[in-house]
């Protein structure tokens, strides 16, 4: 049986007096990925924003509803330990432009004011390049900007940073949509080895993506979760006639 690590009890979000997401319950297998679909504003990225506290960065923001991490709900814990725990990867990759390679993944540390020792920060670029298959094709560069690696390796680079904090799961937010096909093949392959060590929760418009790499598929539209369920099924024999509709190209 597989065991439940992160799961929201009827979650709902505002903007102001907007509410983009509707009372939505759903459960994160741990060291699964679950793919969240639907077409552009359904909500899918405030959905996975309010999993870390992200959407509260937003004026005017409100979330109603539970969503607990291991039981543990986690807008009762520091914002900061959330998202420590709760790494997240965005659309574009952001690397932090002043910053070398090595310092990029660590960034997560300072920014928290955690000491490291040298030995201890080496270790840490090291381990969390080689997760994000990216250790060989920087290990001589770790000094340079990382805004000098392509877009493909920036994201990679973005992922390291995440992993470097050791998170028990791994938000990403369309991570290859600016990608090139090559990129984000490396990048799928990569998602795949990771869920070995932590859970992922993708939000992805790409289809095919979503049947490639995922367990799990949740479809949302217009801030409502229509359909959940194993990615096969989900695909091959649609509950929700919006959720076939969507598959089959009619809207998105």
């Amino acid at each position: 049986m597989e065991s439940t690590i992160l799961k929201t009890e009827n979650l709902s979000a505002y903007y102001g007096e907007v509410k983009v997401l509707k009372s939505i319950s759903l459960s994160f297998a741990e060291n699964k990925v679950t793919a969240i679909l639907g077409p552009s504003g359904c909500g899918k990225s405030t959905f996975i924003r309010c999993l870390n506290r992200m959407h509260e960065l937003v004026d005017g923001a409100k979330v109603e509803g539970r969503v607990l991490l291991r039981g543990q709900d986690v807008y009762s814990m520091e914002s900061t330990i959330v998202r420590r725990k709760i790494g997240m990867v965005f659309q574009k990759p952001n690397p932090f432009p002043t910053m070398s390679i090595y310092d990029n993944v660590i960034a997560g540390y300072k920014l928290n004011s955690i000491k490291l020792k040298k030995t201890e920060a080496d270790e840490i670029v090291e381990g969390s390049l080689k997760k994000a298959a990216l250790w060989n094709e920087v290990k001589n560069y770790l000094h340079k900007k990382g805004t000098f690696l392509s877009g493909g390796q920036q994201q990679r680079l973005c992922i390291a940073r995440a992993l470097a904090m050791k998170p028990e799961v791994l938000l990403l937010d369309e991570p290859t949509s600016a990608l090139d096909p090559k990129a984000t093949a490396k990048i799928e392959e990569l998602m795949e080895e990771l869920k070995k060590t932590v859970t992922i929760v993708l939000v992805t418009h790409n289809i095919g993506q979503a049947s490639r790499i995922s367990d799990y598929t949740a479809f949302l539209y217009l801030g409502e979760l229509v359909e959940f369920g194993p990615t096969q099924k989900v695909f091959t024999v649609p509950r929700d006639k919006r959720t076939e509709e969507y598959l089959i190209g009619k809207f998105g």
